[in-house]
């Protein structure tokens, strides 16, 4: 894991130069952007992060799926685009999480689930060095896809996938204290309302939207008395997809068979904060594009 241009591998830390490091002009009460995008490799698709930097211009990017180890992260390219701080974990070819900012962390932690080191949360928090009067915990999960059968006798990937959503929910770390401020982003690779599928009916017994998976990703957030923002500004029964099938091929606008499969959670001290939630939909339709599009969440912070 890489912090502020600095490598660490796990725990939780006080960002190096503390005391040296300037207060960022951010001021309370201001719009903080959050972005979160399954890039499914940054390497392989750092040209389409940066078109959507340009664009979004979001103070902090949470990806999932950079398939990357830390050393070779593009972390020179996100300099330049302005992201100088980073908290990185990362292995090659699979899985992997990352969190850029703009402006600086107060510390980073690494959790790890089911006895694998495989590379699927880190979490930040931001506080007076990036200008905020009250800290702000931003976690960023990739939580595992489960194959395709929706057995865990005999598929292993699903039953992982189970387990992991149960250590989730039992997770002291996940649970904010009254009056914390804290945002939890990420590709949780469940779809858990009706609408967020295309077809309840026919996505029932498909990995993702299988009675069992919603229950426990719903039992999660129960646990952690987390607001299913996206929700809360959208609700049922509009329909909201994050993701669409590589299957699809060029019809995936005109079929539109998505999923909501990437979600952002707040904390009840942050109720009534968040602004605006935007999906970038438009990104599915690039060339060599992920099959997630970014979320981009303003909270007025």
């Amino acid at each position: 894991m890489r912090l502020a241009r600095q490598r660490h591998r796990s725990g939780d830390k006080l960002a190096p130069g503390v005391e040296k490091t300037p207060r960022s002009p951010y001021v309370a009460r201001m719009p903080l952007k959050i972005a979160t995008w399954n890039i499914n490799s940054v390497r392989l698709r750092i040209d389409l992060v940066a078109k959507f930097i340009k664009s979004a211009r979001p103070d902090v990017l949470c990806l999932q799926e950079t398939k990357c180890p830390d050393d070779a992260f593009p972390m020179k390219r996100f300099e330049k685009l302005g992201y100088t701080h980073a908290a990185l974990s990362g292995q090659k070819g699979y899985h992997g999480v990352a969190v850029l900012s703009r402006v600086p962390f107060e510390s980073f932690n690494i959790q790890n689930f089911c006895g694998k080191t495989d590379c699927r949360h880190v979490s930040v928090v931001l506080g007076e060095r990036a200008g905020l009067r009250d800290p702000l915990t931003i976690h960023n999960f990739y939580v595992p896809a489960g194959g395709d059968e929706p057995d865990p006798v005999v598929n292993e990937k699903f039953k992982h996938k189970l387990d992991f959503l149960d250590e989730m929910t039992a997770h002291p770390g996940l649970r904010p204290a009254s009056g914390q401020r804290a945002i939890l982003v990420g590709d949780l690779n469940v779809a858990p309302l009706e609408h967020d599928v295309w077809s309840h009916k026919q996505m029932l017994k498909v990995v993702s939207h299988t009675p069992i998976e919603c229950e426990k990703l719903n039992a999660a957030r129960t646990a952690g008395q987390w607001i299913d923002t996206m929700r809360v500004l959208t609700p049922e029964p509009e329909k909201i997809y994050t993701w669409w099938s590589y299957r699809a091929m060029e019809n995936w606008r005109s079929s539109d068979r998505g999923r909501r499969l990437d979600h952002v959670w707040t904390s009840d001290a942050l109720a009534g904060q968040v602004s605006k939630i935007k999906i970038g939909k438009d990104y599915r339709g690039a060339e060599r594009p992920s099959d997630h599009v970014p979320v981009t969440t303003t909270v007025e912070i």
